[in-house]
């Protein structure tokens, strides 16, 4: 038996029954409105429908705070290391643009800057749990940064880059714009919903995946614009991002699609991933490189 997993069975001995814990990566508000008592300073945060979506399976959440500049290479005399270490798994929840400095681009509109600050902080973050063979979770936002992150581009807005064939973002609406997906067939959604050929999802997003990273597969698509709403890392890794945002459906509405599988999929691979002695063992992920 290896050290460390002679270490997690010490700490749990019933590893199968005690909470995991989840990391959550933050949102980022660098100008504080004055309202909020917070004059000059900078404020990381989470939406709390994330969080509760994650304790529905009896997760333990865990917001992780960066470093201002991004990364969380080292603050004092802690490492971002040491957070992989002591967690089970990383969700990179939703929230501004991906900046399309961080893909080599030349933001078109001022207002489509995003946020580099915190795209590199999370590059690192997701790049240290990859490292250490442990899963990650992108949603929305989490998914377009999954895919800068294996050398990918994103289209910048979907409606003047990629044609306005279907509307992703209603800001009126916002979590009740919904639209079709279709899995794609031999896909990991694809089993996970084999009575399904697709689903509905809500929609709130203008940018998208346009060049597909290194290494990552397509598992949904939009109907009938087929932007890229899913994907997962090919080998023996978990890392799968979802353009829609599962903890913001309303579970007694049977026309949206029920994010439960996808959820008891990325806990079982943390779950794996501890009683393997702490790195992924392969059976999650795509059907290899």
């Amino acid at each position: 038996m290896d050290g460390a997993r002679r270490d997690c069975l010490r700490k749990y001995p019933a590893v199968t029954n005690r909470p995991l814990k989840i990391g959550l990566s933050p949102r980022f508000l660098h100008n504080a409105p004055p309202e909020l008592g917070f004059k000059g300073k900078k404020l990381q945060y989470l939406e709390q429908s994330i969080a509760h979506w994650l304790m529905t399976a009896n997760a333990l959440v865990f917001m992780i705070p960066s470093i201002e500049g991004g990364g969380l290479l080292r603050r004092g005399n802690i490492r971002i290391a040491d957070y992989v270490e002591a967690l089970d798994g990383l969700v990179l929840q939703g929230g501004a643009d991906v900046s399309p400095l961080t893909y080599g681009e030349t933001p078109l509109k001022p207002e489509w800057n995003g946020d580099r600050i915190r795209d590199m902080y999370e590059i690192d973050l997701l790049q240290e749990f990859v490292s250490a063979g442990k899963p990650v979770l992108g949603i929305c936002r989490g998914l377009q940064l999954i895919n800068v992150a294996f050398g990918g581009t994103l289209y910048q807005d979907i409606s003047s880059q990629h044609g306005d064939e279907l509307e992703h973002h209603d800001p009126d609406a916002f979590d009740r714009h919904y639209h079709s997906i279709a899995f794609v067939a031999g896909s990991g959604l694809a089993r996970l919903y084999p009575n399904l050929g697709g689903a509905r999802v809500n929609s709130i997003h203008h940018q998208a995946v346009k060049d597909l990273g290194q290494d990552l597969m397509v598992e949904a698509l939009s109907v009938p614009d087929d932007i890229v709403e899913a994907l997962r890392l090919r080998g023996s890794g978990y890392v799968v991002g979802l353009q829609w945002h599962p903890e913001f459906h309303d579970p007694d509405d049977a026309s949206l699609l029920d994010g439960t599988a996808i959820l008891t999929e990325f806990l079982a691979a943390a779950r794996q991933v501890c009683e393997s002695g702490g790195r992924s063992p392969g059976f999650f992920g795509g059907s290899g490189r």
